[in-house]
């Protein structure tokens, strides 16, 4: 049996239905519907059971998967809502349910693979390669993956099983409606270039002009596919980047989007006040040591990523079930 925590969000999701693409329907999906949108993702998945996130954690601590032959853990599950300030409330989900099942994984001998994020760069000041020197964190959510990660650090050399942290760019792609304000750009410019006919990014903002805030995109199916290469290939434990190494405008995103649709321009905006000191202007994940591990897939090119996703919306947004 395959374990996904946060297997109805957005990147739990898509990894479920590629695993399904691949025959593989043995899965335990862990998550949280209570919000009443995410429970849409699953409608397309081929799964053996779902489990709300508490009674996982209760089984787990429990034992009760004792006997239970467990292939993998993919952790997906986390609160990442970057404008979230209590930070008891995002230690609790991020850091110490994470740690649960990670101790889980380790007693166990079970690979455990799991997202952590590129926010945990902070500003980005010192570059983006994975370790102390570069790492900072401007928001609870990020101070969370970060600690999460350095707890990591300290037992992968203790551990007898695989252990991968991916720390994810700025990823895009289906099955992210549910995420609201927290969904992508690549999403939030398809709807509104529909609604308006207007693609609305940033005026210039930390030294950059307008809509020249540059990030690492990174299609969804790349994301997948860099964790199931792991697994399958037993790649060694470690925090790696989860990136294409090249980053691309907001102008770039927004024109890509644009040629899709066929209609659409370009309108800016003020940058808002409440995000000052606490955003990103500029990712692009540094490949080295992903390359180092043997990783050798590739990324989808930029355009075309963008294409097939505005595709996919135009069709209905969602997975089909059987397809």
């Amino acid at each position: 049996m395959i374990i996904v925590t946060g297997g109805a969000g957005f990147i739990g999701s898509n990894l479920v239905k590629e695993l399904n693409n691949r025959g593989v329907t043995d899965i335990l999906i862990v998550d949280d519907l209570k919000d009443g949108a995410n429970y849409k993702n699953l409608k397309g998945l081929s799964f053996i059971d779902y489990q709300h996130k508490d009674d996982f954690l209760d089984s787990i601590v429990n034992d009760d998967f004792d006997g239970t032959d467990v292939d993998v853990i993919f952790h997906e599950g986390a609160c990442s809502d970057t404008m979230e300030y209590d930070v008891n409330f995002m230690m609790r989900q991020n850091y110490e349910y994470s740690k649960s099942v990670l101790h889980f994984a380790m007693k166990h001998r079970i690979p455990f693979l799991y997202a952590s994020s590129a926010s945990t760069y902070g500003g980005g000041e010192h570059g983006f390669t994975e370790g102390d020197v570069c790492e900072d964190a401007l928001n609870p959510y990020a101070y969370s993956k970060l600690l999460f990660d350095r707890y990591v650090r300290q037992v992968i050399p203790e551990a007898h099983s695989q252990i991968i942290g991916l720390k994810y760019f700025n990823v895009y792609g289906p099955q992210e409606h549910h995420k609201g304000k927290m969904a992508s750009i690549f999403y939030q410019l398809y709807n509104q270039v529909n609604e308006t006919g207007k693609a609305r990014l940033f005026k210039g903002y930390d030294g950059y002009g307008d809509g020249e805030q540059r990030r690492d995109f990174v299609y969804v199916k790349d994301v997948v596919n860099v964790n199931l290469w792991f697994w399958r290939k037993k790649g060694p434990s470690g925090i790696y980047n989860c990136g294409t190494g090249q980053a691309h405008t907001y102008n770039e995103a927004a024109e890509a989007v644009i040629e899709a649709l066929g209609k659409g321009e370009i309108e800016y905006r003020d940058f808002p006040e409440v995000l000052k000191g606490k955003y990103q202007s500029f990712t692009e994940a540094d490949p080295t040591h992903l390359l180092e591990a043997g990783y050798d897939e590739g990324f989808t090119e930029f355009k075309t990523a963008v294409r097939e996703y505005v595709e996919f919306l135009n069709s209905g947004g969602y997975f089909t079930y059987g397809k």
